[in-house]
């Protein structure tokens, strides 16, 4: 066994051990607003339910490592002491981690995510309609723990009104842990299934999507594909360009065939294989490729 003091550590690699340890982590997919009326949504997976009486509910936009700059969200909640955190399930986790890049503040990643923002009824921020599971928060205490890259910050939230899908409660309209199909957060890019245990989800924070809200509309409105298949196009940086598009179509004459008397639908089926088998450049390359 090694064993570490912390100041030893660089701010990195003990982040790193932390979130590899304290594992799985649940995910406060958070829903803000600024002073000037602009949404925020982004997903934190330091959070847990801390209190029933009052319900308390807590997460921590941390200080970026890097920089140490601060995050949108947690500006927002001190600007406005409102948030609305939305459960996350396995339905939806593709589109939450596209949600995750970062954005400049003022472009609403709703829209780049492909979410259904629906108004909340005590608060101002918006819920996320695909969430299962949504609590709308009055803030009613930020912590700073720090000033250096690293550090979190408290956000103490107090529900004060939530909102179940029907779909997910059992006879006696308890939760079914099956049906609400949750995710939670691991070390580095793996995520853990509730009901089925461990995947991978590529990190977008080193790219800059393309999001959801700029896919074709013949693609967001297909009904092959699926809001997770959706996230992981709009997570593309850079569109493949026709000499690409051109060579891979030539190099594989089974493919060439398929295509040239495929529909749409077809094509999003064959799009789709790849997006299940994580290519997500082949994908795309199907669905702009014009035979």
């Amino acid at each position: 066994m090694i064993s570490f003091e912390p100041k030893d550590l660089s701010v990195g690699r003990l982040h790193g051990y932390l979130l590899g340890a304290v594992t799985p982590r649940p995910i406060a997919f958070a829903s803000t607003i600024d002073k000037n009326g602009h949404v925020n949504l982004s997903p934190f997976s330091f959070f847990n339910v801390f209190s029933a009486n009052p319900p308390i509910l807590v997460f921590s936009p941390a200080r970026r490592g890097r920089d140490n700059t601060t995050k949108h969200t947690y500006e927002n909640v001190l600007e406005v002491k409102e948030v609305v955190i939305n459960v996350v399930n396995y339905a939806m986790v593709q589109q939450m981690s596209l949600a995750s890049t970062e954005y400049p503040k003022g472009v609403n990643e709703f829209v780049k995510a492909g979410f259904t923002a629906i108004p909340s009824e005590k608060i101002q921020p918006p819920r996320v309609a695909e969430s299962p599971v949504q609590f709308e928060c009055k803030v009613n205490e930020v912590i700073q723990l720090g000033e250096e890259g690293g550090a979190g910050n408290l956000v103490i939230c107090e529900v004060v009104k939530l909102h179940i899908d029907e779909a997910v409660l059992d006879e006696h309209q308890i939760i079914d842990q099956h049906k609400i199909d949750t995710v939670a957060r691991m070390g580095g890019n793996w995520y853990s299934r509730a009901n089925k245990g461990m995947f991978e989800v590529p990190k977008p924070l080193s790219t800059l999507g393309i999001g959801i809200d700029q896919l074709p509309e013949t693609i967001k409105s297909s009904t092959v594909l699926t809001g997770n298949d959706l996230g992981m196009l709009g997570n593309i940086e850079k569109l493949p360009t026709t000499e690409e598009i051109t060579h891979f179509i030539s190099e594989n004459q089974q493919l060439k065939s398929k295509l040239s008397s495929a529909d749409t639908v077809e094509i999003h089926k064959l799009a789709q294989n790849y997006l299940q088998q994580g290519d997500l450049l082949s994908a795309w390359k199907v669905l702009l490729a014009k035979i």
